[in-house]
């Protein structure tokens, strides 16, 4: 049964012109919610999985990349349903939001669990207004802002962005998309939020675009900025010291993933190269954490007539140094995935959820934690 929270927090959308005006008034405690009793579900029906013989064979842990400090893992609270193909997570105040994706037999829900890690329990959020997959997220210290996604299986994108005040518990539609894309990176710089990369119409052929574009969260408009080399979707994308790093991803799909790792230089609106990643792969997770870049997960592969040849669901956890230039593998996660929901919280990378096996057709409820404390 889909625990779904009708929260009398989400009222009508508030404009982007009053939105000011909603800060200070709170919105009641937010309801924890029960972590989910099985690891896996289907897509297909969403009923409760077993990892086939077959499915484990596609964990795939081997990184070329010089040994680092291990570190460990440790389990955390389950999500509260097995879900992926949320397009990763973002945090704010102390805690992770994961928004949309697929689960429950559905691939365009509007699922939107909020992790604390000093209780270690998942709480209910306002749903996102409208159900999406592979949507991008980002956020400050009071907002977070969800923008476009797919509605159909990683395909049929559109343009709908939202913001979401924290403390009112209440989305709001802001300024659409310039052109409809899912699967894209979002992060904040400087006080806007630059949405980089994806994929787009038509839908038939869900193609990699370069795009990309700033939105100004004050003045609630887009402009344009120099495209990113080499279009992509899936990618990591994290921002570090001036810098904003995208990080492998695909061309088109998993069959054709890649290593590329670019940096984008605002003071110079330019694009420049780094050390590629070890693991080429997309759909993984990208996070900062003690001054290095942290990627984890993904998937690789290919579908012929639906059945997964060469599949591989990735564990490795490997991590760049900017100021090297350099690249080194640590302890991999216990339960590979991809598409999962990943953020830093003080000492600690959390990573939730994800895809176990190649393609979206199981998903998973696991959570894990990594430290090199």
């Amino acid at each position: 049964m889909r625990r779904r929270l009708v929260l009398t927090s989400l009222a009508l959308p508030f404009s982007v012109s009053t939105r000011g005006q909603s800060q200070g008034q709170l919105a009641a405690p937010l309801p924890s919610v029960p972590s989910a009793s099985e690891p896996y579900a289907r897509l297909q029906g969403g009923a409760p999985h077993h990892l086939t013989p077959d499915q484990e064979a596609q964990r795939f842990f081997d990184s070329p990349a010089p040994a680092g400090p291990a570190g460990r893992w440790e389990r955390r609270a389950a999500l509260p349903i097995p879900r992926s193909e949320m397009a990763w997570a973002t945090v704010t105040r102390g805690r992770m939001h994961v928004v949309g994706g697929y689960g429950e037999a559905a691939v365009n829900r509007d699922y939107h669990h909020i992790y604390d890690p000093s209780q270690d329990r998942w709480l209910g959020g306002a749903p996102l207004p409208r159900g999406a997959n592979h949507v991008a997220v980002a956020a400050d210290d009071s907002r977070v802002w969800a923008f476009g996604g797919f509605v159909e299986q990683n395909r049929r994108s559109d343009t709908l962005a939202y913001v979401y005040d924290v403390d009112a518990n209440r989305w709001a539609a802001i300024a659409p998309l310039p052109r409809p894309r899912g699967a894209a990176a979002a992060v904040m710089f400087d006080g806007s939020l630059h949405l980089i990369g994806g994929a787009s119409e038509p839908a038939a052929e869900r193609a990699s675009v370069g795009w990309h574009e700033v939105y100004d969260t004050k003045a609630d408009r887009w402009s344009a900025r120099k495209a990113l080399p080499g279009a992509r979707d899936h990618v990591g994308c994290v921002t570090h010291n001036g810098l904003i790093h995208v990080i492998g991803g695909r061309f088109n799909t998993f069959e054709y993933n890649t290593t590329l790792h670019h940096v984008y230089v605002p003071a110079r609106d330019n694009w420049e190269l780094r050390a590629p990643m070890p693991t080429e792969r997309s759909g993984h997770g990208l996070v900062v954490y003690r001054n290095r870049l942290w990627a984890m997960g993904g998937e690789g592969g290919s579908m012929i007539g639906g059945v997964p040849s060469q599949a591989r669901v990735y564990g490795q956890m490997e991590s760049y140094d900017p100021a090297a230039d350099t690249w080194q593998r640590h302890a991999s996660m216990p339960t590979p995935r991809h598409a999962v929901g990943a953020g830093t919280i003080g000492d600690w990378i959390y990573v939730a959820g994800g895809g176990a096996v190649l393609g979206g057709s199981v998903q998973a409820a696991v959570h894990e934690a990594f430290t090199l404390a």
